[in-house]
Protein backbone atom coordinates (compact mmCIF):
# COMPACT_ATOMS: atom_id res chain seq x y z
CA UNK A 1 0.00 0.00 0.00
CA UNK A 2 1.60 3.91 -0.82
CA UNK A 3 1.00 5.93 1.88
CA UNK A 4 2.00 9.67 2.14
CA UNK A 5 2.87 10.65 5.34
CA UNK A 6 1.17 14.03 5.00
CA UNK A 7 -1.35 14.94 7.34
CA UNK A 8 -5.17 16.18 5.68
CA UNK A 9 -5.71 19.89 6.42
CA UNK A 10 -6.65 19.79 9.76
CA UNK A 11 -8.97 23.25 9.49
CA UNK A 12 -10.41 20.96 6.95
CA UNK A 13 -11.24 17.71 8.88
CA UNK A 14 -12.81 20.45 11.97
CA UNK A 15 -15.95 19.95 11.53
CA UNK A 16 -16.64 16.42 9.94
CA UNK A 17 -18.80 13.90 10.81
CA UNK A 18 -17.49 10.22 11.59
CA UNK A 19 -16.59 7.91 13.70
CA UNK A 20 -15.13 4.06 14.30
CA UNK A 21 -16.86 1.19 12.51
CA UNK A 22 -17.45 -2.08 13.35
CA UNK A 23 -18.29 -5.34 11.60
CA UNK A 24 -20.98 -7.66 13.48
CA UNK A 25 -22.52 -11.01 11.75
CA UNK A 26 -25.66 -11.43 13.47
CA UNK A 27 -27.39 -15.02 13.13
CA UNK A 28 -30.88 -15.33 14.66
CA UNK A 29 -31.65 -19.25 15.63
CA UNK A 30 -35.18 -20.60 15.23
CA UNK A 31 -35.69 -20.60 18.80
CA UNK A 32 -35.44 -16.73 18.98
CA UNK A 33 -32.17 -16.88 20.01
CA UNK A 34 -29.45 -14.88 18.62
CA UNK A 35 -25.45 -15.57 17.28
CA UNK A 36 -22.89 -13.18 17.08
CA UNK A 37 -19.06 -12.92 15.60
CA UNK A 38 -17.33 -10.54 14.45
CA UNK A 39 -14.78 -10.99 11.43
CA UNK A 40 -12.80 -7.68 12.75
CA UNK A 41 -10.46 -7.67 15.51
CA UNK A 42 -9.98 -3.67 15.16
CA UNK A 43 -12.89 -1.37 14.11
CA UNK A 44 -12.35 1.14 11.22
CA UNK A 45 -13.47 5.01 10.89
CA UNK A 46 -15.21 6.53 8.30
CA UNK A 47 -15.84 10.63 8.16
CA UNK A 48 -16.95 13.07 5.49
CA UNK A 49 -14.43 15.81 4.82
CA UNK A 50 -17.37 17.72 2.86
CA UNK A 51 -18.87 19.00 5.96
CA UNK A 52 -15.52 21.15 6.81
CA UNK A 53 -15.72 23.09 4.15
CA UNK A 54 -16.52 26.67 4.61
CA UNK A 55 -15.41 28.53 1.90
CA UNK A 56 -14.43 27.96 -2.01
CA UNK A 57 -10.49 28.60 -0.57
CA UNK A 58 -11.30 25.20 1.55
CA UNK A 59 -12.20 23.52 -1.57
CA UNK A 60 -10.03 24.88 -3.69
CA UNK A 61 -7.46 23.08 -1.15
CA UNK A 62 -9.40 19.94 -0.75
CA UNK A 63 -9.10 19.63 -4.68
CA UNK A 64 -5.43 19.83 -4.42
CA UNK A 65 -5.09 17.61 -1.58
CA UNK A 66 -7.35 15.12 -3.67
CA UNK A 67 -5.13 14.92 -6.62
CA UNK A 68 -2.00 14.83 -5.07
CA UNK A 69 -2.83 11.86 -3.56
CA UNK A 70 -4.13 10.69 -6.67
CA UNK A 71 -8.02 9.62 -5.55
CA UNK A 72 -7.80 6.46 -3.62
CA UNK A 73 -4.54 5.67 -4.48
CA UNK A 74 -2.38 6.70 -1.91
CA UNK A 75 -3.18 7.07 1.92
CA UNK A 76 -2.69 9.69 4.60
CA UNK A 77 -2.72 11.17 7.92
CA UNK A 78 -6.56 12.46 9.18
CA UNK A 79 -6.71 14.60 12.44
CA UNK A 80 -10.05 13.24 13.94
CA UNK A 81 -10.78 15.98 16.18
CA UNK A 82 -13.25 13.83 18.57
CA UNK A 83 -10.41 11.46 19.25
CA UNK A 84 -6.84 12.36 18.50
CA UNK A 85 -4.92 12.01 22.62
CA UNK A 86 -3.72 9.35 24.57
CA UNK A 87 -5.29 11.59 26.98
CA UNK A 88 -8.58 12.83 28.14
CA UNK A 89 -9.74 15.33 25.59
CA UNK A 90 -10.02 18.33 27.98
CA UNK A 91 -6.05 17.96 29.16
CA UNK A 92 -3.16 17.67 27.54
CA UNK A 93 -1.05 14.29 27.32
CA UNK A 94 1.39 12.87 30.00
CA UNK A 95 3.71 9.94 30.19
CA UNK A 96 1.42 8.11 32.10
CA UNK A 97 -1.97 8.17 30.52
CA UNK A 98 -1.41 4.57 28.71
CA UNK A 99 0.63 1.33 29.63
CA UNK A 100 1.91 -0.19 26.67
CA UNK A 101 3.78 -3.22 28.06
CA UNK A 102 5.50 -4.66 30.36
CA UNK A 103 9.56 -5.65 30.52
CA UNK A 104 10.53 -9.38 29.73
CA UNK A 105 13.93 -8.66 30.09
CA UNK A 106 14.46 -9.40 26.53
CA UNK A 107 12.51 -6.79 24.20
CA UNK A 108 13.46 -3.20 23.78
CA UNK A 109 11.02 -2.56 21.24
CA UNK A 110 7.11 -1.80 21.80
CA UNK A 111 4.14 -0.58 19.83
CA UNK A 112 1.85 2.61 21.19
CA UNK A 113 -1.63 1.27 22.38
CA UNK A 114 -4.89 3.61 23.42
CA UNK A 115 -6.66 1.61 25.95
CA UNK A 116 -10.61 1.72 25.60
CA UNK A 117 -12.30 0.93 28.79
CA UNK A 118 -15.62 1.18 29.75
CA UNK A 119 -16.54 -1.76 32.33
CA UNK A 120 -14.91 -5.44 31.10
CA UNK A 121 -13.00 -6.46 28.18
CA UNK A 122 -10.93 -3.36 27.26
CA UNK A 123 -10.29 -2.57 23.90
CA UNK A 124 -6.60 -1.78 22.82
CA UNK A 125 -6.26 0.26 19.81
CA UNK A 126 -2.85 0.12 18.04
CA UNK A 127 -1.58 3.58 17.58
CA UNK A 128 0.32 3.56 14.03
CA UNK A 129 0.48 7.28 13.06
CA UNK A 130 1.52 9.24 16.47
CA UNK A 131 2.49 13.11 16.03
CA UNK A 132 6.08 14.34 16.28
CA UNK A 133 7.30 16.16 18.94
CA UNK A 134 4.20 14.68 21.17
CA UNK A 135 5.50 11.31 22.47
CA UNK A 136 6.66 10.61 25.51
CA UNK A 137 7.14 7.65 27.94
CA UNK A 138 7.46 6.31 31.39
CA UNK A 139 9.27 3.33 32.85
CA UNK A 140 8.05 2.55 36.52
CA UNK A 141 6.80 6.32 36.69
CA UNK A 142 10.00 7.82 35.24
CA UNK A 143 9.71 10.10 32.50
CA UNK A 144 11.90 8.92 29.63
CA UNK A 145 12.11 11.58 26.12
CA UNK A 146 12.65 10.75 22.22
CA UNK A 147 16.11 10.32 21.15
CA UNK A 148 17.45 10.75 25.01
CA UNK A 149 15.89 7.21 26.10
CA UNK A 150 14.06 6.03 22.79
CA UNK A 151 13.90 6.42 19.31
CA UNK A 152 10.30 6.48 17.65
CA UNK A 153 9.14 5.47 13.83
CA UNK A 154 7.04 7.80 12.61
CA UNK A 155 5.21 5.49 10.29
CA UNK A 156 4.50 2.37 12.45
CA UNK A 157 4.22 4.05 16.10
CA UNK A 158 6.56 1.57 17.54
CA UNK A 159 8.99 2.93 20.26
CA UNK A 160 12.46 0.71 20.87
CA UNK A 161 14.16 1.95 24.03
CA UNK A 162 17.95 2.48 24.53
CA UNK A 163 18.50 0.37 27.14
CA UNK A 164 16.25 -3.00 27.34
CA UNK A 165 13.76 -2.51 30.43
CA UNK A 166 13.81 -4.87 33.89
CA UNK A 167 11.59 -7.58 33.51
CA UNK A 168 7.97 -6.81 34.93
CA UNK A 169 8.89 -3.12 34.36
CA UNK A 170 5.57 -1.38 33.35
CA UNK A 171 5.64 0.83 30.30
CA UNK A 172 3.54 3.91 29.64
CA UNK A 173 3.23 6.45 26.77
CA UNK A 174 1.20 10.13 26.00
CA UNK A 175 1.10 10.90 22.91
CA UNK A 176 -1.30 12.58 20.23
CA UNK A 177 -2.11 10.76 16.82
CA UNK A 178 -3.53 10.37 13.49
CA UNK A 179 -5.62 8.18 12.06
CA UNK A 180 -4.12 6.61 8.47
CA UNK A 181 -6.99 6.90 5.92
CA UNK A 182 -7.61 7.68 2.14
CA UNK A 183 -10.23 8.84 -0.04
CA UNK A 184 -13.02 6.53 -0.24
CA UNK A 185 -14.03 7.86 -3.83
CA UNK A 186 -12.10 8.71 -7.04
CA UNK A 187 -14.83 11.62 -8.01
CA UNK A 188 -15.58 14.49 -5.98
CA UNK A 189 -18.50 16.69 -7.59
CA UNK A 190 -18.61 20.38 -6.75
CA UNK A 191 -20.67 23.58 -8.15
CA UNK A 192 -20.25 26.73 -7.16
CA UNK A 193 -23.76 27.57 -7.25
CA UNK A 194 -24.47 24.69 -4.46
CA UNK A 195 -21.70 25.75 -2.26
CA UNK A 196 -22.86 29.39 -2.19
CA UNK A 197 -26.29 27.92 -1.20
CA UNK A 198 -24.84 25.89 1.55
CA UNK A 199 -24.83 22.78 -0.19
CA UNK A 200 -21.32 20.69 0.55
CA UNK A 201 -19.91 18.13 -1.65
CA UNK A 202 -19.63 14.29 -0.17
CA UNK A 203 -16.12 13.72 0.37
CA UNK A 204 -15.59 10.31 2.23
CA UNK A 205 -12.50 9.55 4.06
CA UNK A 206 -12.11 5.34 5.27
CA UNK A 207 -9.31 4.16 7.54
CA UNK A 208 -6.61 1.88 6.10
CA UNK A 209 -4.76 -0.69 8.27
CA UNK A 210 -1.02 -0.05 8.63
Amino acid sequence: MSFHEIRFPANLSFGSIGGPERRTEVVTLANGFEERNTPWSHSRRRYDAGLGLRSLDDVELLLAFFEARRGQLHGFRWKDWADFKSSAASRSPEFNDQVIGHGDGISAQFQLYKTYQAGVNPYLRPVTKPVAGTVTLGLEGDLLREGVHFDLDMSTGTVTLYEVPPQGASITAGFEFDVPVRFDTDLIQVSVASFKAGTVPNVPIVEVRI
